[in-house]
């Protein structure tokens, strides 16, 4: 069944099935010592559970509990408890989860979902992205890489901004010659590290032109009140063709 859920989760989509599962908000940012709340609406499910996973860019969906409208509290999976997680019901299709005093580890994508029994299914809603930042967390380091030699034979090229930071969700943003990109941006999801850090990769399509013309780019990461910018241009990064 995990491999079930990895799948589905990682495509972010729901089957097809006659309830939809709604989350709100899609994305929470808070800072350390806040409590996270998030909402789920079971649709025309009405007699199942409400189960709620954990899943960190990369990693395997991690089950945290069930509720139902009849239980006195909620059912947990290992490794998950009262009164760090906890959740609460309005109705038998609005549940509710709250994570108490976050801490930068609790950033992660977390899922609800419910077993519809009138197509046998079980249905995913979209997400709820949760962000946990602090002042005391160290800001992205970035390394940005020139075109390849190879790729410079061509009208195109890209540039490789590489982000390491210790939560997994940052905002990354190009600009050119001062101005700000918006299109030719494809940037991946966060990859956890052996050390436990995580890393992202932006890749900006530029005009060999561009390029040649010494324009200067900067790859732009910000995490919370953290923001880290690095430049880069040809006179002042050597490749092989020069």
């Amino acid at each position: 069944m995990l491999g079930t859920l990895c799948t589905l989760i990682t495509a972010l989509t729901c089957v097809s099935a006659v309830t939809l599962v709604t989350q709100k908000p899609p994305v929470v940012t808070l800072r350390r010592g806040e409590t996270a709340t998030m909402d789920c609406n079971l649709g025309t499910v009405t007699n199942s559970a409400a189960r709620w996973y954990k899943q960190i860019p990369g990693g395997v969906p991690q089950y945290i509990l069930r509720n139902h409208h009849s239980y006195s509290s909620p059912s947990y999976g290992s490794g998950f408890s009262s009164p760090k997680f906890t959740s609460t019901h309005q109705s038998q299709t609005d549940y509710r989860l709250i994570i108490s005093t976050v801490e930068e580890r609790d950033s992660a994508v977390y899922y609800c979902q419910t077993y519809d029994s009138s197509v046998k299914e079980y249905v995913f809603g979209q997400g709820t992205k949760l962000t946990v930042t602090s002042s005391s967390l160290p800001p992205p380091v970035l390394t940005v890489f020139p075109p390849s030699s190879a790729e410079l034979q061509s009208n195109k090229a890209s540039l490789v901004c590489l982000s390491t930071q210790s939560v997994p969700f940052v905002d990354v943003s190009w600009s050119a010659a001062g101005s700000p990109v918006s299109s030719g941006i494809s940037t991946s999801t966060a990859v956890q590290q052996p050390d436990q850090t995580f890393q992202i990769s932006s890749y900006l399509s530029i005009q060999t032109s561009d390029w040649n013309m010494d324009k200067v780019y900067t790859c732009r990461v910000s995490l919370g009140s953290q923001t880290s910018e690095k430049t880069i241009n040809k006179s002042h990064c050597p490749t092989e063709d020069q």
